[in-house]
């Protein structure tokens, strides 16, 4: 039900010699709460008539309502309903009017008793186009006064918009009129406040006042203090937008607070929950301060810390000197005296639960400071971008070490495509015009064609070995190859991979090789087949890259270290061929790389052979390594398998 007249306007024309003035919210509540004492501290028993904008205006004045309702039997509460307002159950009657209703922008208080009268009619002043303003400071245009004519035509007229909602009511509301005379309103003012308790009046407005007044301050002290904890944020969250530079992003966060906590030291470090201690990365202190950037700090001593961790949440210590905790620890009471802390607030740096750092506020007065709420939260607010810079910092390095990745997979991918190629068209060459060779010639020796048939076999044996070490790889790197242990003899294994390779190299080549092995060597744990093809690989390696000269296997026992659970033996496979360069004895252990590039190898192969020893090798439990002082130095490799 929409109405449009206002009972303001109403009122205005009715009586032409009304004039309003204009009232901030302030103001108007506490005028309110002033008329509402006078009937909470008198003994009449008046007509009250209360119009709140919105239900949630209303809510916050229930209890005043509840006790002047065990006043008086005339209460009515008209506001619009915003939730439950139109079903409450209150010893006073609520009236829900339309929201297209002028009463929506208006503010009314009607009080008609016996002795006295009081009333506040006023319209909300809107100023086109303006911003909005806190709700203390909105502004109203309207008349509020004693006199007992006003106030019983302001009654009469609510009284009215009363019944258009609830014409239930009617006999209650008649009874009003009775009672308080409003049948018949006169049309001449009767001038005069009535029988008002002046002092009491004055005394409550004076009170409400000063305690708007203190909640206006209040409200500005959080605006301000919000507005500073903005600007800070902003300028870190500006740092992170601006760089990836994580020491930068992090510098300018302690800058920061260093400029809001003028005179106390402001620390960041990064840590984690397991962090047995740590070094003071970054500090902004006050002129005459000691510095303690660099120091470190035994975190598993300092209770401060494991509480903020524990917690994590912020721990504000107002005097360290009241807690006998602190005082106790020789080491946390050296810290105190040479840092000169009095006050203490540790901030966690806390991302998805994980610990990523720690800030703390020192204030090093003479006299303990009071750590304020606004104080907890703009640390924490500091805390919760310096989480996000650090997020940042640690997925950039990822990114990096990811596109390095992937630099070296490509990498991988061209020498798997050189190598491969070169691998497979030199031998598939070799085997069709053998046989082409065959095929076409069939007049050819029979010394001839064995030697063409041989040449096609041996090529053929390489491209098998080829495809193996490719299928090899491939089943070591995910974990397919299930090693059956056992113990067994270095002898045996060496002697198997020798046997293996007499079909490949001439006895005069094998000659070179020189077996120097400790005759109390004892038995290893280890998988035979896959010991058998590392020193296969491994001696067929030296022989290839050392034409002519000396190969050497020589083994010894390894006494168990402290972080060892059993004895290891390890194995040397020596040449005295053309050496490694220093920079590549880890590079020769990925896949597809050799230590000269394959447009200028001298010698064939995939580079697969060493990473299959190196998979073996830890899949066995041992590590394998490589040594050489460089070019035509020789080289020696070492692995290591443990006892049985």
């Amino acid at each position: 039900m929409r109405i449009s007249h206002s009972p303001l306007q109403e009122l205005l024309q009715a009586r032409p010699d009304l004039h309003t003035q204009r009232y901030f919210k302030s103001s108007l509540t506490a005028l309110s709460h002033a008329i509402e004492d006078l009937v909470l501290n008198g003994k009449d028993q008046p007509l009250v008539i209360a119009s709140f904008q919105r239900e949630r205006f209303y809510r916050t004045e229930t209890r005043r309502y509840q006790q002047i309702a065990q006043r008086t039997d005339q209460v009515y509460v008209l506001a619009t309903p915003e939730s439950n307002f139109a079903a409450a159950t209150e010893p006073y009657e609520t009236i829900p009017f339309d929201h297209r209703d002028q009463l929506v922008n208006e503010w009314h208080l009607v009080v008609v008793g016996q002795d006295y009268t009081a009333c506040i009619i006023c319209q909300e002043h809107f100023t086109p186009d303006a911003p909005p303003v806190i709700d203390q400071a909105r502004q109203f245009d309207g008349i509020w006064t004693f006199d007992r004519q006003i106030s019983c035509q302001v009654a009469h007229l609510l009284l009215a918009r009363i019944l258009v909602y609830r014409p239930e009511l009617a006999r209650k509301v008649q009874q009003a009129r009775i009672r308080f005379g409003l049948n018949a309103i006169p049309m001449m003012a009767s001038v005069g406040r009535g029988n008002i308790d002046a002092v009491t009046f004055t005394e409550r407005l004076v009170m409400h006042l000063q305690a708007s007044q203190y909640r206006l301050l209040k409200a500005y002290r959080t605006i301000a203090t919000q507005e500073r904890q903005e600007r800070l944020v902003n300028s870190i969250t500006a740092a992170i937008r601006r760089s990836l530079n994580l020491h930068e992003i992090l510098t300018t966060a302690v800058q920061e607070l260093g400029r809001t906590f003028k005179h106390c030291r402001c620390l960041l470090y990064r840590c984690d929950r397991i962090y047995q201690d740590v070094t003071i990365e970054y500090e902004a202190i006050a002129p005459g301060m000691t510095s303690l950037q660099g120091e470190t700090w035994l975190l598993v001593e300092n209770p401060l810390f494991q509480a903020a961790v524990a917690t994590e949440k912020a721990i504000a210590v107002t005097d360290v000197t009241k807690l006998p905790s602190l005082q106790a620890n020789p080491t946390f009471t050296t810290l105190l005296s040479r840092s000169g802390i009095r006050s203490w607030l540790l901030v966690p740096v806390i991302y998805q639960e994980t610990l990523l750092g720690m800030l703390e506020i020192h204030h090093t007065g003479a006299e303990p400071y009071i750590w304020q709420e606004h104080d907890i939260a703009l640390v924490e607010a500091i805390a919760t971008q310096v989480g996000v810079a650090l997020i940042q910092a640690q997925a950039y390095i990822r990114l990096e070490e990811l596109n390095h990745q992937l630099a070296a997979l490509e990498r991988t991918r061209s020498n798997l495509i050189a190598i491969v190629g070169h691998e497979l068209r030199t031998p598939l060459s070799t085997i069709q015009i053998c046989l082409e060779t065959l095929a076409s010639e069939p007049e050819l020796t029979l010394e001839m064609q064995q030697v063409m048939l041989q040449t096609a076999l041996t090529d053929a044996e390489r491209l098998r070995k080829l495809t193996q070490d490719f299928l090899t790889l491939s089943r070591l790197e995910s974990g397919q190859v299930h090693w059956q242990l056992e113990p067994i003899s270095l002898q045996e294994c060496l002697s198997l991979a020798l046997n293996s390779l007499k079909a490949w190299w001439s006895p005069q080549q094998l000659a070179q090789i020189e077996v120097t092995l400790p005759p109390e060597l004892p038995l290893v744990l280890a998988d035979g087949e896959g010991l058998v093809q590392v020193l296969t690989k491994l001696i067929d390696n030296a022989l290839k890259f050392a034409p002519g000269g000396k190969v050497t296997v020589r083994a010894r026992t390894i006494k168990r270290l402290a972080s060892q659970r059993t004895s290891m033996v390890e194995v040397c496979i020596a040449d005295t061929g053309r050496g490694i360069e220093p920079s590549q004895l880890e590079a020769i252990f990925t896949r597809f790389s050799q230590e000269e590039e394959y447009l200028r190898r001298i010698t064939s192969g995939t580079g697969l052979g060493l990473a299959i020893c190196r998979q073996i090798i830890q899949g066995l439990g041992g590590q394998i390594w490589a040594e050489s002082t460089g070019k035509n130095q020789g080289s020696q490799f070492y692995f290591t398998v443990p006892v049985s």
